[in-house]
């Protein structure tokens, strides 16, 4: 099998002939069809979140089961599925709650992987996925059936990037129709939280960015106005759009501890900012708290959009087949796996919404 593999933090991703073991109970083998590159990705090819190595990573990816372990029903062979990071058990207390993004259950993967090189040195597939490569094997909750009729390198777009984006907005915060919205960082998880805040029936949807092309994509996404964050004081510009006020929210969709100050300046008294990117590990932000709870300001942290797969996955397909939701527009270009140092480096350099991998 053929995979992208990092053996080093920092080093070129390289292709190898891997090994990979059959579906175990509860588990599903699907034959990746596309894998969108996340930041996530990059982040821990990089280094900067630790981790394990030789990985293989990728975690936003469609394709075909094509075998089914013992106790898996559906999906079922031959259907078209998207494959995420999110893993759920069903009964763990996350699970009970709502919360299966969060779920603390251990899988028999986490003991013994299903990756491994021709010799048998494990390989770690990264964010429980190891999407990067031609087939993969998760457990069946990390797998949704999407209809045959629709693209799988649209679809790929969301096992992450959209149900975090988008997810943040309907799902972590619940924002009311006629609020008014700042998503700081247009790219395509920022997109999603301006499409979703647009759909969700926000007044004013207000996109923050230091690069121009981006701003221009946020208004095709939804967004009302936009503001360079290079070119002034955001939290001002946000007040005067705002009525002096501030925005009923923001989310900061990049993973920047600075952005996340700055998110606190231009909510309004009593209103929310919403944690969705995540920096490195180690990096602080600084916030004065007697103004936070002299003000009511509220932070909440979104983890995957707060995603029930089973149950978000399908309303976005739905929004997608009706024209409303945007997948297409967010892919800038695809590309074989033997270019994948080239897609990723495009994304580094932000020329990308969002790159994808096709086999």
């Amino acid at each position: 099998m053929r995979a992208a593999v990092c053996r080093a933090f920092g080093e070129p991703l390289v292709i190898e002939d891997l090994d990979l073991d059959p579906p175990q109970d509860g588990e599903l083998r699907v034959k990746i069809a596309a894998c969108a590159i996340c930041h996530s990705d990059i982040h821990y090819a990089e280094g900067a979140w630790g981790g394990t190595l030789p990985a293989v990573y990728g975690h936003e990816a469609a394709g075909e089961v094509v075998q089914a372990g013992p106790g898996v029903d559906s999906p079922g062979v031959g259907d078209p599925v998207i494959v995420t990071l999110i893993r759920s058990c069903g009964n763990c207390f996350y699970c009970d709650q709502g919360m299966p993004y969060l779920c603390e259950a251990e899988f028999p993967v986490d003991r013994k992987g299903r990756l491994h090189t021709k010799s048998g040195t494990p390989v770690l597939q990264g964010l429980r996925t190891g999407g990067f490569a031609e087939e993969v094997v998760v457990h069946h909750s990390q797998v949704v059936a999407v209809p045959r009729s629709m693209p799988l390198e649209s679809a790929s777009l969301l096992a992450c990037g959209v149900i975090t984006g988008f997810g943040a907005v309907a799902g972590t915060a619940r924002i009311p129709a006629g609020c008014s919205v700042v998503v700081i960082g247009a790219g395509g998880v920022g997109l999603n939280s301006i499409q979703g805040a647009a759909i969700c029936g926000a007044r004013q949807v207000i996109a923050v960015d230091v690069l121009e092309e981006k701003l221009e994509s946020a208004l095709s996404f939804g967004a009302t106005a936009t503001v360079n964050g290079a070119q002034g004081d955001v939290g001002a510009a946000v007040r005067r759009l705002t009525g002096g006020r501030g925005a009923d929210y923001a989310f900061i969709t990049v993973g920047n501890a600075r952005a996340m100050e700055e998110a606190m300046d231009v909510i309004r008294p009593g209103g929310t900012a919403v944690i969705v990117g995540l920096p490195a590990v180690g990096e602080t932000s600084a916030f004065e708290t007697q103004a936070i709870a002299g003000t009511g300001q509220n932070i909440l942290g979104s983890k995957m959009g707060s995603t029930r797969l089973r149950v978000d996955v399908p309303r976005l397909v739905d929004l997608y087949c009706e024209g409303r939701l945007k997948l297409d527009e967010l892919i800038t270009r695809t590309y074989p796996l033997d270019e994948i140092n080239e897609a990723i480096a495009a994304v580094k350099r932000g020329e990308a919404l969002r790159n994808v991998i096709v086999f």
